[in-house]
């Protein structure tokens, strides 16, 4: 069987870049001279540690790819689906078409570079160029580092030399968007259903994403408060990469401060999981693997339920568990009360989160988890514990989050799985007698 097309041709391979527009490989490929194909790889390598078959993320992909084949058949292409190992994938494609070079995002983590070392290797072998570029970051891997050339790893010195970077660089565009008609013009293609790679379909859309001027000029006043509508929504789309950082840097420059800040932790916690990739399955700071977590199985399934008694811990656990999102302040609560109340493993906790979360991302939900456990670079110290019913009191007064994800509450409507004074108390000399050793 011969070759599909005898032109030759340069190929974007879409990861966490599910955009046309501000997309930097997407922009460089179609500036490369070669017509260009579209794919994206939906990986057994990663899908098959999904348990669950109707998972929401994997339908936001199909659903987001879907309206991409869309954007690209009205310019007379098509989006090729593929479905196996990337390596495997890149073998058949080579073999159909003449490829000359792929165009692809950086990925950052450790599969992602194990992955795309193997793609590399396969395509220097067959001399087939495979360039990459930065798009899910304004800055990356050595951009901002100290004067002595090593890594940040507290995030306001970082934040300070990311914005002074920013403010000498500007932010630099890729319209990728008015170079379609560079574009392979291919007949379309068979697009591949959820059910073909092993999922089924998911009622509940992915939320929308708020980026009107209102909401994000008055972020820093509604942020901590979950009973209010004061987030935009945007992790889920920025980590699949349906809109661009870029974007939201320009927009964050013109209307809030704080909201870049937000933007800003989201690139920290990804250099730092470059620079430190032990931290995926390690504690950053190797003196915290002597705290003895006491892992109690039944309490952590009352956490996981929403069943601890303690309201703002459930309402949380509670939204997670029936949207896959939870409001950023309540975030930090139920970590705290995981590791520092309950004593488990903040890596317990991270797993569930993992499973749960519509934007979950490695290096923020990794470096959120240890801050959380006062296990990581930029940590909240061991004895800050946080008293959910004094957050509960100050970030929900009117208890509108609370009543919202709890719906037969009243007080005492569980028994609290510890006394707050108590577990404090119990978790500083914990963590003390193992610091101290």
């Amino acid at each position: 069987m011969g070759k599909t097309l005898d032109e030759d041709i340069a190929v974007c391979w879409l990861r966490r870049d599910l955009r046309l527009e501000d997309n930097s490989a997407f922009y460089h490929a179609l500036k490369s001279g070669f017509p260009v194909l579209v794919i994206f790889i939906f990986d057994p390598a990663i899908l098959d540690t999904l348990p669950n078959k109707k998972d929401s993320r994997v339908a936001f992909i199909h659903r987001r790819l879907k309206k991409l084949n869309e954007q690209l058949r009205k310019k007379g292409s098509s989006l090729l689906v593929l479905h196996d190992l990337p390596k495997w994938a890149f073998q058949k494609l080579i073999f159909e078409y003449g490829v000359k070079e792929v165009f692809a995002n950086h990925d950052y983590e450790p599969y992602a570079r194990k992955r795309d070392g193997e793609v590399a290797a396969l395509l220097a072998e067959k001399g087939i160029a495979f360039t990459t570029f930065k798009d899910q970051v304004l800055f990356e891997k050595d951009d901002v580092l100290k004067q002595d050339g090593t890594p940040y790893t507290v995030f306001t010195p970082y934040s300070k030399q990311w914005k002074h970077r920013l403010h000498l660089e500007g932010v630099p565009d890729y319209p990728s968007e008015k170079l379609l008609d560079e574009l392979l013009k291919i007949q379309p293609k068979e697009f591949l259903s959820l059910e073909a790679i092993g999922f089924e379909p998911v009622d509940k859309d992915v939320p929308e994403i708020d980026l009107s001027e209102g909401l994000i000029k008055n972020y820093h006043n509604t942020r901590d408060n979950p009973g209010v509508n004061g987030t935009s929504m945007a992790g889920v789309h920025l980590r699949f990469g349906a809109i661009s950082i870029r974007h939201l840097v320009k927009q964050a420059l013109e209307q809030n401060e704080t909201w870049l800040n937000e933007l800003i932790w989201r690139e920290f916690f990804m250099m730092i999981l470059w620079h430190f990739p032990h931290v995926e399955h390690e504690n950053f700071r190797s003196k915290y693997n002597r705290i003895p977590w006491r892992n109690n199985e039944k309490e952590f399934e009352f956490w996981c339920k929403g069943e601890t008694g303690y309201p703002l811990v459930d309402a949380g656990m509670r939204q997670l568990n029936e949207t896959g999102w939870m409001h950023n302040r309540v975030r930090m609560v139920v970590a705290g009360f995981l590791t520092k109340h309950l004593l488990i493993d903040w890596r317990w906790g991270e797993a569930y989160f993992a499973g749960k979360l519509l934007d979950y991302e490695l290096a923020s939900n990794n470096g959120n988890w240890q801050w959380a456990a006062g296990t990581g670079c930029d940590s909240a110290p061991y004895f800050r514990i946080f008293n959910p019913d004094s957050q509960m009191k100050k970030f929900d007064p009117e208890l509108k989050y609370v009543k919202k994800w709890i719906k037969d509450f009243r007080p005492g409507y569980i028994e609290p799985v510890v006394e707050h004074k108590f577990a404090r108390a119990r978790a500083l000399e914990t963590y003390r007698r193992a610091l101290d050793f």
